[in-house]
């Protein structure tokens, strides 16, 4: 799955975004803890003090055969709620884990591991 950064559209504006991408599907409405995006450089950068959360831009998935994980990029981790615990299943992922989104950074993305960064899709459970 390729993930295309879509932010060019201003987050007031996504949502009356009616028609469907011509490959894929849009993700919007997400939350990052621990950085923030740079809207004119399109890429992490760190969190302004006392800001603990800050949106992130619409996504879009595009389904891409024999993918190769692009450079200069954070695996970041998208949960459903803040707690980021759950419980483990069989398959050994939490049931709060969803995926892993590939974001742009020209920092070591050890970094932000340090710094703690995730994604979030709801800060109220």
């Amino acid at each position: 799955m390729q993930l295309e950064v879509s932010d060019e559209f201003p987050l007031d504006e996504v949502k009356a975004i009616k028609e469907k991408p011509a490959e894929g599907v849009y993700l919007y409405g997400c939350f990052i803890e621990g950085c923030r995006w740079d809207w004119d450089e399109h890429k992490l950068i760190p969190s302004r003090p006392k800001e603990l959360y800050t949106d992130l831009p619409m996504f879009n998935f595009v389904p891409t055969p024999d993918r190769v994980k692009k450079k200069g990029t954070y695996d970041c981790p998208l949960y459903k709620v803040l707690t980021r615990k759950g419980v483990l299943l069989t398959t050994g992922h939490s049931t709060n884990f969803v995926m892993m989104l590939e974001l742009p950074t020209d920092q070591d993305p050890d970094m932000w591991t340090r710094a703690g960064v995730a994604a979030i899709l709801a800060l109220k459970t």
